[in-house]
């Protein structure tokens, strides 16, 4: 039987780089998922930052939440880290209004050959980056409202009420971006299905 996160963990504490490395290869795809539609380049830097970051951290997660969630917690914070050092000044972003659009306007580096696809990434990028995380975790990764709180270091409530928030933002973007009312219907009405099925695009390379 395959080891928990937490029983690697515990080993990887005690000196086993073995499992260190395991508990990584692990979760490698979904650190990669998380940065795949927020930044543009640099997203293999961002992702070793994450992992140099928690193993840095390591001793400090006490098990009150699963591992991955401390996990995309450090990831969060590697990103506010990663465009606030874009700002000449350092500046700290709010990512409850600032999003991917505003920050680098250009297109989504995620390959994405259904219309309602591209329509969800556009969308995705246009609404604040705390709404995109909160959907995208809640989407692609299948985080529950409380596991979205611990990322975000919110309450569960809070969490699901930024959700729905998120789902309104997202909805208002999509219906300014499209003008086929069939495609914009198409993508509403299965909103959930497109965004779960959107996730095995994530990490797709575009072909050369």
């Amino acid at each position: 039987m395959a080891a928990t996160d937490l029983e690697l963990l515990e080993a990887w504490r005690g000196g086993d780089r073995a499992a260190g490395e395991e508990l990584f290869e692990r979760h490698f795809d979904a650190v990669a998922r998380f940065f795949r539609n927020k930044v543009d380049r640099n997203i293999d830097d961002l992702i070793q930052r994450t992992f140099l970051a928690c193993v840095e951290s390591k001793d400090r997660f006490r098990g009150e939440a699963s591992f991955r969630t401390f996990l995309f917690a450090v990831a969060h914070n590697v990103l506010g880290k990663h465009y606030r050092s874009q700002r000449r000044h350092g500046d700290r972003i709010d990512f409850g209004v600032t999003s991917v659009h505003d920050l680098a306007p250009s297109p989504s580096v995620v390959v994405a050959k259904h219309h309602e696809h591209r329509v969800l990434l556009q969308g995705l990028r246009r609404i604040p980056l705390e709404h995109q995380i909160v959907l995208e975790l809640y989407y692609w990764e299948r985080l529950s409202a409380a596991e979205v709180g611990k990322v975000l270091d919110v309450p569960e409530g809070t969490a699901r009420t930024r959700i729905r928030r998120a789902k309104q933002l997202l909805e208002e973007q999509m219906t300014q971006l499209v003008q086929d009312k069939a495609l914009l219907e198409s993508t509403l009405v299965n909103l959930d299905a497109w965004a779960a099925s959107l996730r095995d695009l994530l990490l797709q390379e575009p072909d050369p």
